[in-house]
């Protein structure tokens, strides 16, 4: 039965791939170029379907444990998406010293880690979001882990202000729309009264002055937790704890055009993190296999509706267990 599943997800996978022309995806994605830059884009674009074609095709034979499709990022290719979507964030800033409480989660489970675990049931993960053309996959990961948390600690679910985070957290070591790190908006939080809403500072992308007021926030932190160990401690953690911030690598072109199921790339670095984003979850595959659930701020369009499973209990693919973390409430 799981087989059959799979070949009916990698079909819609191939069908995208196939039936959506250049003109088409110009229009589904709202993009317009210059008569010379068209050509240009379209043969990237050609070439992405054949990567996508070949790829599914191979997953179909189960030479791959996930499948490939169209998103707005095929246009580019994949140095250009490298450049354009992701940075590495800069840790010989640091962060700024200050009250914050900085703690290790270790292998110190307080309830059997269960089978499967999917926060969003729980009502403590907000819609996915969209980062637009800022590297700012940081702040939503840090208001993403903040929302359950505060959740789960005050009954109120909250959608936070990433563009707070932009505008307010330089001094903590982070770079607005150049990049930054979800442990430095942990500290900014700790220290400068905590983080409004996005209603009342709405996300525009773009990097501003800091107008955040005090008397307006919606959420307040202690500090955060650096989890130790690996991925048993990660597992640990999203079981007992919520929704985890983690950092991975995704500059592979498997990552940029990935469509659904389990992902698996044999080049991703442990070490060379480039893309913050929220683990939500684990489980298993139909196929039986391991994965964690992650959300990313690329809007819905990529990935699984927002989402990608990544490969767990696999040598710490992309490093998803390398640099991960959550705030104190």
């Amino acid at each position: 039965m799981w087989r059959l599943l799979i070949a009916c997800v990698a079909m819609v996978s191939m069908s995208m791939a196939k039936h959506m022309d250049w003109e088409e995806y110009k229009e589904t994605y709202d993009l317009s170029f210059s008569h010379r830059e068209d050509r240009v884009r379209r043969s990237i674009f050609e070439e992405n379907l054949n990567t996508i074609d070949k790829h599914n095709k191979e997953a179909d034979l189960g030479r791959h444990s996930h499948w490939l499709g169209v998103n707005r990022l095929a246009h580019m290719t994949n140095k250009e998406y490298v450049a354009r979507t992701m940075v590495k964030s800069d840790k010989s800033s640091g962060s700024a010293n200050g009250t914050a409480q900085v703690l290790e989660f270790g292998h110190t489970r307080t309830r059997r880690a269960a089978d499967e675990v999917d926060w969003r049931t729980k009502g403590c993960v907000t819609p996915v979001k969209d980062q637009g053309q800022c590297y700012s996959s940081w702040a939503f990961s840090a208001t993403g882990s903040l929302e359950c948390q505060w959740f789960l600690n005050n009954g109120i679910l909250v959608s936070l202000s990433e563009q707070q985070l932009l505008d307010c957290s330089g001094s903590y070591g982070n770079y607005g729309c150049q990049g930054g790190m979800t442990e430095n908006a942990f500290q900014y939080i700790t220290e400068n009264g905590g983080i409004t809403t996005e209603a009342s500072y709405p996300y525009g992308g773009v990097d501003g002055e800091c107008r955040f007021d005090e008397e307006g926030s919606a959420a307040t932190i202690t500090g955060f937790v650096n989890i130790m160990s690996g991925e048993t401690a990660l597992k640990d953690a999203v079981t007992n704890i919520g929704p985890i911030s983690v950092n991975i690598d995704a500059s592979h072109p498997s990552f940029q055009l990935y469509h659904s199921g389990v992902y698996e790339e044999p080049n991703c670095s442990t070490t060379m993190l480039d893309l913050s984003a929220l683990v939500v979850g684990y489980g298993f595959s139909s196929g039986g296999k391991p994965y964690w659930l992650v959300k990313n701020s690329w809007g819905t369009s990529w990935g699984d509706n927002g989402y990608i499973m990544i490969a767990r209990n696999n040598n710490n693919m992309c490093g998803i267990a390398t640099e991960a973390s959550y705030p104190l409430v």
